[in-house]
């Protein structure tokens, strides 16, 4: 984290070094007003990166009963980051902080360049997801350094972009290869044609899945997502993602198969949202694997747990996994990210589990999904779930 080192990053003020420095602009109703009528968010950092001045705005937002409870905190800890509180030191002490674009905004102002970043970040407990730019200014007031830091919500902005990538990339190349074929149909025999069905289909098929994963994207961001418990036979529902995917164009030339030591039980859960949680880690481990090389799913019952894994023998660059769960990024380019966040939403929120990786040169990378053994009642669960849950578990 630069050349600064980490009991400085560490280092915090007093109650009563921040209340005086508080004083400094809060006393000047004028800085007050003018900065409450903006819409963005408006803080002042001292020298320790700690809040001292927020606008009304940020208050809102961060539904706290009024400033008092935001002077002190670091943004990171403001916004309830998911790494904000893994370390002692707080935000802007774990590796994580490294790729954040508000560390890396004020580190520079610190050092008195005015700074402008992307900032993604993923909240606890309710795993929302922000898109932020942050914009950091120095300057000096009582002869003490400050910065002030400015953050705008560019969510909507950045989902535009992913739905552009999606309709104007993907979508579009399906719907180009379904007229290429639409024209040669207009000239094939019989022979032909019956070949070019399969293809159509498959690219239909294709087109579908692509606008429903949005859609459902969507209503789990906005809560409305409908949770549907039902038995499932784990190794079934394995196969079920090897026979989905493997006519898929990202198996092409590479092979996935279940591990022969999977386990095979009955568990309780969503088989909808299980099969696009697992299916997309699969999907983009089979985009990350040589030519050649393997994808293997696997699970196994770990007491009253359901654990499910997707291997392949690849690395991760460190950056890439220091970020792999925000929203908006991706290794694919400006605009298509979704993929690993949408994974964490739906099984935290959803399926009330957890995910995890390990990644490294000798083991290659293992994605983990943990789920109850049988699902509980999270957002909008039917109510029959403790009736199957007796009738499986009895």
């Amino acid at each position: 984290m630069n050349a600064t080192s980490t009991s400085t990053l560490r280092q915090r003020s007093s109650i009563e070094e921040l209340y005086k420095q508080s004083q400094y602009f809060t006393k000047h109703l004028q800085y007050q007003y003018f900065s409450d009528s903006l819409t963005e968010f408006v803080t002042i950092l001292n020298s320790n990166r700690q809040i001292v001045f927020c606008n009304q705005p940020l208050v809102t937002y961060l539904n706290a009963v009024d400033a008092n409870d935001i002077i002190g905190k670091r943004p990171g800890e403001a916004l309830h980051c998911q790494h904000s509180n893994i370390t002692p030191g707080g935000c802007g002490t774990t590796e994580f902080c490294k790729m954040c674009g508000a560390y890396r905004a004020i580190m520079q102002s610190q050092q008195g360049k005015e700074n402008i970043q992307e900032c993604r970040i993923i909240s606890e407990p309710d795993t929302k997801a922000l898109d932020l730019s942050v914009h950091a200014t120095p300057f000096t007031y009582n002869n003490e350094p400050f910065t002030i830091f400015a953050l705008t919500d560019i969510g909507d902005e950045k989902r535009r972009k992913v739905l552009e990538s999606l309709f104007f990339h993907d979508i579009l190349n399906m719907v180009g290869g379904l007229l290429g074929y639409s024209e040669l149909l207009k000239d094939a025999s019989a022979e032909e044609a019956k070949e070019f069905a399969p293809i159509m289909s498959k690219l239909v098929s294709d087109l579908s899945d692509q606008i429903t994963a949005q859609k459902e994207l969507a209503k789990a961001e906005h809560n409305t997502t409908k949770v549907s418990p039902t038995m499932i036979h784990a190794k079934t529902f394995l196969d079920s993602i090897v026979l989905s995917l493997r006519m898929h164009a990202v198996s092409k030339d590479k092979t996935i198969t279940v591990d022969p030591s999977a386990e095979d039980f009955i568990f309780v859960s969503d088989d909808n949202i299980l099969h696009r949680v697992i299916g997309n880690l699969t999907k983009n481990a089979l985009e990350a694997t040589n030519i050649n090389s393997t994808v293997q799913i696997s699970c196994k019952r770990k007491g009253s747990e359901v654990q499910f894994s997707v291997h392949n023998n690849e690395e991760i660059p460190y950056e890439v996994q220091l970020q792999i769960f925000q929203r908006s990024f991706s290794t694919k380019g400006d605009g298509r990210g979704l993929g690993t966040y949408s994974v964490k939403l739906f099984t935290e929120q959803y399926l009330n589990g957890e995910v995890s990786f390990v990644s490294n040169k000798d083991d290659g990378t293992t994605f983990t999904v943990e789920l109850p053994i049988s699902l509980g009642t999270p957002n909008n669960t039917q109510s029959k779930t403790s009736e199957m849950v007796e009738s499986v578990f009895a």
